[in-house]
């Protein structure tokens, strides 16, 4: 019931983000559709706890006079019952189907909308969760000409949208919270798989997000904390989490989380709101992780990350002496900085902490300076776990195979390193290909088994390779296909059978010649 409920939600939403955006970018639209949608949960939400609340005064929120002394008396003790509890207050005058009506009887709503907006973010100023609200809405600018080119247009297509949204029940009684936080990250999806190569710096695709998570989870009842340094939307944080959902444990789980980009750090603090969670338990920062983090002081049991495939970074002298790095004493390339973000997860790694990343192969066999630090990572630090090969063709806005590193301080089995080669496990869609549950759960049997076998005992799946083969034989290239023979035998061909089968092939074919000249000669026609 709540899948198919689910499934109902997702293409009503979609259904309205296809038929209102006209000829405005899948990019422009998607802040605007995915503002209004949280504004609406957060009114819902508000609406629905206040009369929680009055219920004892047979009183309905949306019914309270807010210019008499009886109503804001009332609002005033429900907003501080809000603010402590949701961690902002609407007055039932700035509720979402409020606004939504008076667009409908053609009123200009759109100044309103703004002032609403503002009072959602004004509202938590000086309380615990104003770092959480704060420019929540910034990507919602009613003013831009992309809405339409005169205020009248503006408003239309602003009032249409609130409509069709309203006619949706978000916080139904039967409707479970995660139902409306799938169904937002199924547009956030939706969106990404349409905006070609930026997609992937805002979005994770969910079954690569799932198998990161089942990663780091693996043999954990419990996990006190989450990070990712790049955490776009969030749907990765989410995944994780989501992994202790049915344990009372997960209400106390704490999420962390880094983006540079506004719009995405927006999107994923709506998102971890969307999805339940409360504001004490999430610490989202907006900056640049690499050049200023904001969690260094911390330490997380669980580490995640999705980083920009190669991105730019300053790769500045001044690192050399970071904590995060001056172990190594080489930084990464300043055009390739994913080795830049593996030192600074593992810095922030607990010491009983798991860590999973993906990032181009090129990691694994690069000289020079990622050479340097792969070796480091290996043979001084002995904290490399695993070696994971993915499917080309997974992710959003790049064709290229790419690869998970597994990394544990305290490592099991700290004599060997896992490969795993599951580049043709995959199942094809119609723009790229992704990861089937099958091949999910092949990944983690084939992580909880780990053999260590000899090259030509072992399959050609997984391998656990010993260090020493590693670095004597192999000098830290941790190319998969060195350790994984996914080599196919080709099938052995019997020569004296095919001899056989040509020479009744010819016999055939001579018994075929005489029958159609015979066939010829009783017609009177020449001979082939």
């Amino acid at each position: 019931m709540v899948e198919q409920h689910k499934k109902e939600l997702e293409k009503q939403l979609w259904n309205i983000a296809n038929q209102l955006r006209g000829n405005m970018s899948a990019d422009d639209f998607r802040d605007f559709i995915l503002g209004f949608i949280f504004y609406k949960y957060l009114s819902e939400r508000m609406d629905l706890y206040a009369d929680d609340i009055l219920k004892e005064d047979s009183i309905k929120f949306d019914a309270i006079d807010e210019n008499t002394d009886e109503g804001k008396e009332y609002l005033d003790a429900i907003k501080e019952e809000a603010i402590d509890h949701l961690g902002y207050f609407l007055k039932p005058s700035e509720l979402f189907h409020v606004l939504a009506e008076k667009g409908l009887n053609g009123e200009f709503i759109i100044e309103r909308l703004t002032q609403v907006l503002n009072h959602i973010e004004q509202s938590t100023m000086g309380t615990a969760s104003e770092d959480d609200f704060t420019g929540l809405f910034d990507d919602l600018d009613l003013t831009s000409n992309k809405l339409g080119k005169t205020e009248k247009a503006k408003n239309e297509l602003v009032t249409k949208i609130l409509v069709r949204l309203d006619d949706i029940d978000f916080l139904h009684h039967e409707t479970d919270i995660d139902v409306l936080g799938d169904a937002y990250e199924y547009l956030i999806g939706q969106f990404a798989s349409g905006a070609g190569k930026g997609a992937g710096e805002f979005y994770t695709p969910p079954a690569v997000s799932k198998l990161l998570a089942k990663i780091v989870t693996l043999g954990k009842e419990k996990i006190g904390s989450v990070y990712d340094p790049t955490c776009g939307s969030g749907s990765l944080l989410l995944k994780v989490i989501n992994e202790y959902k049915d344990q009372e444990s997960y209400k106390d789980i704490k999420v962390y989380g880094q983006e540079s980009n506004p719009t995405t750090y927006n999107l994923a603090r709506m998102n971890m709101i969307l999805h339940g969670m409360h504001y004490r338990n999430f610490d989202i920062q907006q900056d640049d992780t690499l050049e200023q983090p904001q969690h260094l002081e911390k330490r997380f049991e669980a580490v995640v990350a999705n980083p920009p495939f190669s991105a730019d970074w300053s790769a500045s002298a001044g690192f050399l002496t970071d904590e995060r790095f001056q172990d190594y004493g080489k930084l990464a390339p300043k055009s390739k900085a994913d080795f830049a973000f593996v030192q600074h997860m593992v810095h922030q790694l607990d010491e009983n902490g798991t860590m999973a990343v993906v990032l181009p192969h090129g990691v694994l066999f690069r000289a020079g300076a990622e050479g340097h630090i792969r070796k480091h990572l290996i043979k001084d630090k002995n904290y490399l776990d695993a070696v994971i090969g993915l499917p080309a063709n997974i992710f959003y806005g790049t064709p290229i195979p790419t690869c998970i590193l597994l990394i544990k301080k305290n490592r099991e089995n700290s004599e060997n390193i896992l490969f795993i080669d599951a580049s043709k496990s995959y199942g094809k869609g119609k723009n790229q290909n992704f990861l089937r549950d099958a091949d999910i759960q092949d990944i983690l049997k084939a992580i909880e088994k780990r053999e260590l076998l000899e090259p030509e005992k072992a399959n050609k799946f997984a391998r656990a390779v010993s260090l020493e083969e590693i670095e004597q034989e192999n000098s830290f290239n941790l190319n998969i296909s060195r350790y994984v023979d996914t080599f196919e035998d080709e099938e052995l061909i019997d020569i004296s059978q095919l001899v056989t089968k040509s020479e009744s092939l010819e016999l055939d074919i001579t018994m075929l010649d005489k029958a159609i000249n015979r066939y010829c000669s009783e017609l009177g026609l020449k001979a082939i």
